[in-house]
């Protein structure tokens, strides 16, 4: 797991890096298909996390297996690499349908560090979700801030 990690931690390190060098001159076509992939994937995030938080509050029924899947699915999102859908001229103030800030792009942008911590809480919610219910219990916290390490700074509120 540990080797998964590093692994992980470089892919993202990676893509922030390419992305912080992209001269921003994407295909409007191209742009639109990568706001609707990341759109997409954080969807996906929703999907498993309303299993988990739900059951963490107690508005769904402890079931380990559910948990356990969900928590797997989980790892498996954080662990596909991203940075193809995070194009320069993709942000909310270069086109419309998108709540990205300019900020994730910005040089000292610590994006790379939030998605460290979301790979963190992915891998501890995973070792904890088909545990028991105090365990994923333990483990939802981390990954609810992970999700407010990027969505604060770097995502405009719901008008």
């Amino acid at each position: 797991m540990r080797k998964t990690l590093v692994v992980t931690l470089a892919t993202v390190a990676i893509s922030v890096a390419a992305l912080a060098g992209a001269d921003g001159h994407a295909d409007p076509k191209q742009i639109e298909a990568a706001v609707k992939a990341r759109q997409a994937h954080m969807q996906l995030y929703s999907f498993h996390l309303a299993t988990l938080g739900g059951m963490a509050k107690g508005e769904i029924a402890y079931d380990a297996e559910a948990a356990g899947s969900a928590a797997d699915a989980l790892v498996s999102l954080v662990q596909l690499p991203q940075g193809g859908y995070w194009l320069p001229g993709s942000d909310n103030a270069s086109i419309e349908n998108t709540r990205a800030l300019p900020a994730i792009w910005a040089a000292d942008s610590k994006v790379g560090e939030a998605a460290g911590a979301m790979v963190e809480a992915a891998m501890a919610m995973q070792a904890a979700a088909g545990t028991d219910l105090a365990a994923l219990q333990g483990a939802i916290g981390a990954v609810g801030e992970a999700c407010g390490g990027c969505h604060k700074p770097y995502r405009a509120s719901a008008n």
